[in-house]
């Protein structure tokens, strides 16, 4: 897999970052809605999403319920990242930490999850269902289940590690959806998967559910051609 061309969401963070590091949004101030971001940079909303997620995983910005983001910082935290733009070794690699972790998440989640976690699951799966053949309105429900599995094991840091993980993978996800939608039948097979997952949490079966996990993103790097280790 080779570098990839700069993407609209990227090319969306690097201006939102330099008019906050130049002081256009300085700190302390509120950015503007959804809706003003996405016209001020000709985007949709859902790109919009992906970028304050970005920033905020940063910690240049944090968001609160009913009141919008803030900007907290004209630089990023230093610490843990994924690469930008990574080759098949690099993509592999994310993809066994990120096994070992949502296989992880997925059994806490049955252990721990809520009857609102499971709609919000379910809501998703209907949502993803009503897009299986269309990987451009499919991706995005589909990183969200991943987060709602995460958000049901109701520690707050496998939630911000994950949904980290998972937006840094939004291209892989897309790249994965996009490959599927060429095969006749795959769509449903990867959306099996994703129920098979869920009926686990929702039975509250914690090793069934890793072992669903498990199973669904080592299919989705195979699919991706990921040259992945034994675990």
């Amino acid at each position: 897999m080779q570098t990839r061309p700069i993407t609209l969401t990227e090319r969306v963070i690097q201006q939102l970052r330099g008019e906050i590091a130049d002081g256009t949004f300085p700190v302390g101030a509120r950015l503007p809605t959804g809706k003003q971001l996405s016209e001020r940079y000709g985007v949709s909303a859902a790109v919009i999403r992906e970028v304050t997620e970005h920033l905020r995983s940063q910690g240049m910005i944090e968001s609160r319920q009913g009141l919008g983001s803030t900007v907290r910082s004209r630089v990023s935290d230093s610490g843990f990242r994924l690469a930008g733009s990574a080759d098949a070794t690099d993509l592999a690699a994310i993809f066994e930490l990120r096994i070992d972790l949502e296989s992880a998440a997925a059994a806490m989640a049955a252990r721990h999850r809520t009857e609102a976690d499971v709609t919000r699951m379910g809501a998703l799966l209907q949502t993803i269902a009503a897009h299986i053949d269309d990987p451009d309105h499919g991706v995005e429900p589909d990183i969200q289940f991943h987060i709602a599995i995460a958000t049901a094991t109701h520690n707050p840091y496998y939630l911000q590690l994950l949904q980290y993980m998972n937006l840094q993978l939004h291209h892989a996800v897309r790249a994965a959806r996009v490959n599927s939608s060429r095969q006749p039948g795959l769509p449903r097979q990867v959306h099996g998967e994703h129920v098979a997952i869920f009926d686990a949490i929702r039975a509250r079966d914690a090793e069934l559910a890793r072992q669903r996990a498990t199973e669904h993103l080592r299919n989705a790097a195979g699919r991706l051609g990921l040259p992945l280790r034994q675990s």
